[in-house]
């Protein structure tokens, strides 16, 4: 079976990791909620291509943050409980090899709204961006996915993580969206919304203040948003464009009701402790289970006024991370976490719905990357990229739609230390290991997703031409500063 036709029913807890990697035989998998054992779909995506959309579909993207691979059950996490996102993908897609575009917040954001890499913008070069400057965002006039979807007549909004830029040089309302209420940087206390010395919370450009706990509250947010969508005779009104972008379950390691530990967490951040919200010192199992649980339950509110509003059909829904997870997350069999290029820092859990076009109960092990998101929806909205900005992301929309095979095209990853490319099962990697110098390898990702088996030696003509492709797609991106 070739790597392009790998898709069935969506896996079950612990079936996640036997299904990782592009090209895996597929026999039957278990649903993680209804428990039964069902029969594998056809081995080519099942897409209708009778099916119509009544409308321009609205489009929600929910970004994780520092959620890793398998946090979620029914990517394999044998303690955390997500119903309502293991229902989502029950409902649509659930991707096995879909990656971020880079190994930690800010790039990948970068990657995800322009549809470009990340390093084409100096601010794509912080990883992440940590103070203000005006170098370090996205530029006001740079299209992204909401400034081209507002200009074909989309509504378009942003509760939560910015992290792209701070005031008064960048913000969501200079690129594109209409609404916005969240935060700026990379990381808040979930109850004071204490960053640094300062309270980091906007209400468009103005600082507001809010003392719930913020997984809830731009949760609820969205749901209001949602629920105003549409007029009090249940018609609905233009089309629009929703990003909610939780800080979970990203640190400081605060679940519902730890108001004691944001009380400590937040006087020793106004003192001036620049570690204060690294948190180093607290977290556990069951508050990273929490605050995971808490954002499954946040994001089935908003699937809630999705569908008693009428707006479920027309609505495509796309859930990912931000990057892999950090030090509580559960990645098995991955190796690696956040900010390195081995698969735990960059492969995330990807699902996607729409229920006016694509079939439900569906896994496909196609590789994808943030940029192919930005130009699917493009495609499917009919909106075509600035022409001045073309786009890096390939779309996956005729995969989706029409069933055809999916692209073929290279996946690649950089930071200051290391570097990576994946093209089919096969992946070139260059990173230090524990304090050694860098030096190339190849996996074979479909047999070896723990990255365990340097195939180097056996297949060096494959390895140089990676390498060699690496290094055409790096010389046409900005440099790294010394």
């Amino acid at each position: 079976m070739s790597e392009n036709e790998g898709v069935s029913r969506r896996g079950a807890i612990g079936a996640a990791a036997a299904v990782t990697a592009a090209g895996a035989v597929l026999g039957s998998e278990r649903s993680a909620e209804a428990g039964t054992t069902t029969p594998t779909l056809e081995r080519r995506f099942r897409a209708d291509p009778r099916a119509k959309a009544s409308r321009r579909p609205n489009v929600l993207i929910i970004l994780g943050d520092d959620l890793g691979w398998a946090d979620l059950s029914s990517y394999g996490s044998p303690h955390i409980r997500t119903p309502h996102l293991d229902g989502l993908a029950r409902q649509g897609v659930r991707f096995t090899d879909a990656y971020s575009a880079a190994a930690v917040c800010s790039p990948t954001r970068f990657g995800l709204y322009t549809g470009r890499y990340p390093g084409r913008l100096r601010g794509g070069l912080e990883e992440p961006i940590a103070r203000p400057d005006k170098l370090f965002g996205i530029p006001a006039g740079h299209p992204t996915l909401a400034s081209l979807l507002k200009g074909a007549g989309y509504d378009t909004a942003m509760f939560g993580k910015w992290h792209c830029g701070f005031l008064p040089w960048y913000s969501p309302l200079k690129s594109g969206w209409d609404t916005f209420f969240g935060n700026l940087s990379g990381a808040v206390d979930y109850y004071s919304k204490v960053s640094g010395t300062t309270v980091d919370l906007y209400e468009g450009e103005v600082p507001t203040e809010d003392l719930g706990y913020y997984t809830d509250t731009i949760a609820d947010r969205a749901a209001s948003f949602v629920r105003g969508r549409h007029d009090e005779r249940g018609e609905h009104d233009k089309p629009w464009l929703l990003n909610l972008n939780f800080t979970a379950p990203h640190w400081p390691w605060e679940a519902p009701g730890d108001r004691e530990v944001s009380k400590q967490i937040t006087a020793r951040s106004k003192a001036g402790d620049p570690m204060a919200l690294w948190h180093q010192d607290g977290g556990s199992l069951d508050t990273y289970r929490r605050m995971v649980e808490a954002m499954d339950a946040g994001i089935g509110r908003v699937l809630k006024a999705l569908r008693e509003t009428g707006q479920e059909r027309d609505t495509i829904v796309l859930f990912s991370s931000d990057n892999g997870g950090e030090r509580w997350s559960y990645l098995w069999p991955l190796t690696g976490s956040k900010a390195s290029l081995n698969e735990g820092g960059i492969r995330v859990p990807n699902i996607l719905r729409w229920p006016a076009r694509i079939r439900p109960r569906q896994v496909s092990h196609v590789p994808v990357i943030s940029q192919d998101w930005t130009a699917t929806i493009l495609e499917i909205v009919g909106v075509k990229p600035a022409a001045s900005h073309p786009l890096d992301g390939t779309s996956l929309a005729p995969y989706l739609l029409r069933g055809t095979r999916a692209p073929e095209h290279d996946l690649f990853w950089r930071t200051r230390t290391s570097r990576a490319l994946r093209r089919g099962k096969w992946k070139y990697l260059r990173a230090p290991i524990e304090g050694k110098a860098a030096a190339d390898a190849l996996y074979d990702l479909s047999a070896d997703p723990r990255e365990q088996a340097n195939l180097a030696l056996h297949q060096p003509e494959l390895l140089k031409e990676l390498s060699r492709r690496w290094d055409d797609i790096n010389s046409d991106l900005l440099p790294y500063e010394a």
